[in-house]
Formats: structure tokens, C-alpha cells, sequence
């Protein structure tokens, strides 16, 4: 047998390389500030877990395609939020979690050897991983017309980005569609940060500004746990394409891959409230502005960081000495170079902590400013 990470298939996991700094960050004598991942520490809304409650009793299997009033829930919210018209239910199906769609939805649209996927040249890794699963080739560029006459299969676009932040205006997401399908390639649109937004605000490419209601050749995947804290529930969802989306449905069948009934219940019940999304949105605002300021007060330039859960943050040193220095203060943060070269003098740095915690990061880097 081969060793290394699955057979040499997949790159190493990044975030194993910061075991050792958030050991020392744990040492501080205030204990360690989280901001290296993106995690909700808030509670799930109240609406949710009554949801979840009453839907516990549920022994018979779920349907991979997911209950209608939950598809009609997801078509309703993208109309009522982001004027997404003429989706039906056969546009949506809920996925367990969306970095479990990503990761295999290469594999699932049948790519392999030969096919092409293009991701950002800043980029979530899971866009990687889920091309080099499938034994396809991953291309990391911003530049679509410099990839020459290779065949593209999958082209990844993500705005609000994770991890700088940066919104893509309309023209530039319709000069991306229109490249797409000129070459036959499916464009997907991770959309997880739509709703966290703070200086700009971004738009789906299923807006009819960008695809002129036509969702032919797209798929925009979005996740209900940054917007409702839900990120233990796993409660996402696919849209687009109904034929790309019946492509998805067949192989899910067959795997087994079923929401349970609990969770489309709450999830039904988070998309139907936006009341809860409004509060959490003006906690992390109040976070991101405390923790904006310190970092700047610290020596720190925030570049982009106009909407996600982020602020992408750098000195103008290696990523790594940011990273560490910052552990020494008992602050733990991601290196940039997590998400491509581009990165190597950022760190990424989330303000999903609780009031308390983002206190002391403020505190801690005032004493270093």
C-alpha cells in the first residue's frame, strides 16, 4: 500500500500545519483567541432548534431530492433576498453541508483525467481537493482568456470571496458567464458569504443582471451555516441548472446522500426568517469594526475584506511571521499561502468570535501597537 495523504491523491491538510502555533497560542496566559477559522460560536437560533424539536420524531428514510416546501423555501429565499426570479423547485436540491458537495462534485459530474477545472487564483482548497479526487487538473487563475485552448469543464467563481472578502461586480460575472458558455464549461458559483456583507453588496450570478434568467449552464452553491449558525446541522443547498441538478440528483440517489428529515425541517424554518439573520448580522459587524480597527492600530493593512466573515489582513512580511507573532500574543489566525502564493504576505482573520474573545484580541494588540 501507498503511503501519504489517500495514496498521494490529495495535497496534506493545511490547517494540521497550524497544530504547533495554536499550541502556543493556547499557552498564553489569557487564553487563545480563535480567529483561524470561520466557525459560528452564537447560538442557533431559537426558531431552529423548535424547528428541530419538532421534527425529531422521524423514522422512516428521507428522499435524497429533499421534501418540496424545503426546495420552495430555498427558491422563495433567493427571490425575497437576492431577486432571483423563475426558479422552480427542480432548480434546487439541498446537499449535506456545501463543502461535501464541492469536494465531490467533480467526481459526481463525472470528471477525470483530461477534464480541466479553474479555480481562483485565491482560493477555499476544497476546490482543489475535489478535482484532484476525481483525477482532473485544477488550474488556479483569475484569467480565463490566458488558459488557451485547453478544454475547461468546471470553471469556480466565489463571491463574496473566502478568503479575502473581495466582492465581483456584475460585468465582470457576465464576462465570465458568457466565456463559459462559449467553451461548454459549468460555471459554479459558491455564494456562501451572500447574505455577510459590509462595504458592498454582492450579487448571484442567477440575477437576471447576470445571466438574463437563464440558469443554463450554472450552479450556485449556498449554505445556511454563516448566515443561521447552523454549521452543525450541515444544511446547503445546490441551484441552477435543472438538467446539471437532475445530473446531481441520480448520482446522490445512489450514494445514499439524504438531508435527514430533522434538519430540512430547520432548515425550512431558518430560510423563512430573516429576523435572526438581521441580529447576527449586526453582532459581526460590531465584531469586524473592533477587530478592523486593532489590526490597523497594530500595523496591519486590511485589503479588501468588503463582505464574507474575514478580514484579510497583512504587513507586508511572510504570512508566517505574521501568524506567529500573533500566536505569541495568544491570537491564532490562518496563513494566507492556505489559499494560493498570492497569499503569502496576508493572514486571514475571523471575527466569529464570541464578544469576550474579540475583547481580548483587541486588548492584546493594543498592548503591541
Amino acid at each position: 500500500m501507498t503511503s501519504g495523504p489517500v495514496s498521494g491523491r490529495l495535497p496534506d491538510f493545511p490547517w494540521d500545519r497550524l497544530v504547533p502555533l495554536a499550541d502556543r497560542a493556547r499557552a498564553h496566559h489569557g487564553g487563545i483567541v480563535d480567529l483561524s477559522v470561520g466557525t459560528p460560536v452564537d447560538p442557533t437560533p431559537e426558531v431552529v432548534q423548535e424547528a428541530l424539536r419538532a421534527a425529531s420524531d422521524a423514522p422512516g428514510y428521507p428522499v435524497t431530492i429533499g421534501r418540496a416546501d424545503l426546495r420552495q423555501a430555498c427558491v422563495d429565499w433567493l427571490a425575497r433576498q437576492f431577486g432571483v426570479r423563475g426558479l422552480g423547485i427542480e432548480h434546487v436540491l439541498p446537499t449535506i453541508g456545501s463543502k461535501e458537495l464541492i469536494a465531490t462534485l467533480p467526481t459526481h459530474l463525472g470528471l477525470g483525467p483530461g477534464h480541466v477545472v479553474v479555480t481562483p487564483a485565491l482560493a477555499y482548497p476544497t476546490y482543489e481537493v475535489g478535482a484532484a479526487l476525481a483525477g482532473a487538473t485544477a488550474v488556479a487563475s483569475d484569467a480565463l482568456t490566458a488558459l488557451g485552448p485547453q478544454r475547461v469543464s468546471v470553471v469556480y467563481v466565489n463571491s463574496p470571496s473566502n478568503p479575502t472578502g473581495r466582492v465581483l461586480p456584475v460585468d465582470h460575472l457576465r464576462k465570465v458567464l458568457a466565456w463559459c458558455r462559449e467553451r461548454g464549461a459549468l460555471l459554479v458559483s459558491d455564494e456562501c458569504y451572500l447574505e455577510c456583507a459590509w462595504d458592498e453588496q454582492p450579487v448571484s450570478v442567477l440575477h437576471p443582471d447576470v445571466c438574463d434568467g437563464d440558469p443554463t449552464g450554472i450552479l450556485t452553491v449556498h449554505s445556511l451555516s454563516k448566515r443561521s449558525n447552523l454549521a452543525g446541522y450541515r444544511c446547503a443547498f445546490v441551484a441552477g441548472d435543472p438538467a446539471v441538478v437532475a445530473e446531481l440528483l441520480a448520482v446522490r440517489k445512489n450514494l445514499g446522500l439524504m438531508m435527514p428529515q430533522p434538519q430540512q425541517r430547520a432548515m425550512r424554518a431558518a430560510l423563512d426568517d430573516d429576523e435572526h439573520v438581521a441580529e447576527q448580522h449586526a453582532r459581526y459587524a460590531d465584531r469586524r469594526k473592533r477587530l478592523r480597527r486593532a489590526l490597523e492600530g497594530a500595523g496591519f493593512r486590511i485589503d479588501h475584506s468588503e463582505a464574507s466573515l474575514y478580514l484579510w489582513a497583512t504587513r507586508g512580511e511572510p504570512c508566517w511571521d505574521s501568524v506567529t507573532d500573533l500566536a505569541e500574543q495568544g491570537i491564532l489566525v490562518a496563513p494566507g499561502d492556505f489559499y494560493g502564493p498570492l497569499g503569502a504576505q496576508h493572514v486571514r482573520v475571523a471575527f466569529t468570535a464570541t464578544d469576550e474573545r474579540v475583547d481580548a484580541a483587541v486588548e492584546r494588540l493594543a498592548d503591541q501597537a
